[in-house]
């Protein structure tokens, strides 16, 4: 995918520097920003190096970084599409129904729903701290379960169905799971045990998380021809959380955090308008959708010691969203 580019980089200077102070801040060696409005790239910006070393590679347009959690909207709209070819019956089934070799006591009740909007309670595979639909928090459990299902329900990998109906279809070169290391990779001394979309190693460049962003915006339409169904894109990131979570806790779409009202424990800034939606990763990489000012948002880092003292990632990815909504709005 290759958009035309209307670059303003002294528009998006203020949002730049936020990025750049960020990266200074939690000690990580590479940042970059790419901005989408209206169907044109309007700031595009990389700073540092793919390691702490001068002489490591430069960031730049090519290099892929870890996207860590982000992983999980992709994995959402693998669980959207199954449900769209009705692999998948309702969210409402219980796990179980599709995964025959779960603990009863520990699963009961636990619904495909209560799996995507991270209020089902699990912890690991054989721990509850609170009955299906009750809470909210945020882990893996139910991201492990998810991805058993798709193979299930496929007979492939996560990475494979990816690859066949969103990658190779849209051109996506520079997204996809890998184990090894290359020169493109922003890597971070980790090791995986595969490459089938089962583990947190899904690297993708800046402009392609954006363009994944863009597809969600266009609901799967590209140079005017619907590559995807739009039933897809849509489903995903509308809210599915349980109607009777505490209002104080996060809404989400499949993975997706939404804004419906700002909500003091959410990830989304308070200026964002209401159907705006985001994903952020470990790493501080993070892809903002604001289907109101049809714009797209990608801000990359490579964080990989604890925050530093003082230092609230709740406030600061609030403070991006903010920027971005707030810069948006001068060209909406």
């Amino acid at each position: 995918m290759q958009l035309p580019q209307c670059l303003d980089p002294q528009s998006f200077e203020e949002l730049n520097r936020h990025v750049l102070e960020t990266m200074r801040t939690v000690s990580a060696s590479a940042a970059s920003t790419y901005v989408i409005h209206n169907g044109l790239v309007i700031n595009e910006w990389y700073s540092g190096h793919h390691e702490h070393a001068e002489e490591s590679r430069p960031v730049d347009a090519e290099s892929r970084f870890n996207v860590a959690s982000i992983r999980k909207t992709y994995l959402g709209w693998a669980v959207s599409l199954a449900l769209y070819e009705s692999k998948i019956n309702s969210l409402n089934d219980p796990i179980g129904d599709y995964l025959d070799d779960l603990d009863e006591n520990i699963l009961d009740r636990t619904s495909i729903r209560h799996l995507l909007t991270h209020t089902h309670g699990l912890q690991g595979s054989n721990k509850r701290i609170f009955p299906p639909g009750t809470g909210w928090k945020y882990n893996n459990s139910g991201v492990n379960l998810l991805v058993r299902l798709i193979r299930k329900v496929y007979g492939h990998s996560l990475a494979e169905v990816l690859e066949n109906t969103v990658f190779a279809p849209c051109g996506f070169m520079e997204t996809g799971w890998t184990k090894e290391r290359s020169d493109k990779l922003v890597w971070l001394s980790e090791t995986y045990a595969g490459n089938r979309g089962g583990e947190a190693n899904l690297f993708v460049s800046t402009r392609e998380l954006a363009f994944w962003g863009y597809l969600h915006l266009m609901k799967g339409m590209y140079d005017g021809r619907q590559l995807l169904p739009a039933p897809v894109f849509e489903q995903a990131v509308s809210i599915v959380t349980p109607a009777q979570l505490d209002d104080s806790l996060p809404r989400n779409g499949f993975f997706w955090w939404v804004q419906d009202t700002p909500r003091h424990s959410s990830e989304l800034g308070t200026l964002l308008p209401e159907g705006s939606y985001q994903s952020l990763g470990l790493y501080g990489n993070a892809l903002i959708v604001i289907p109101e000012y049809e714009a797209v948002a990608v801000r990359m880092l490579n964080q990989t010691g604890p925050n530093p003292p003082g230092f609230d990632y709740i406030r600061d990815i609030q403070q991006f969203g903010n920027i971005v909504s707030s810069t948006i709005r001068r060209f909406a």
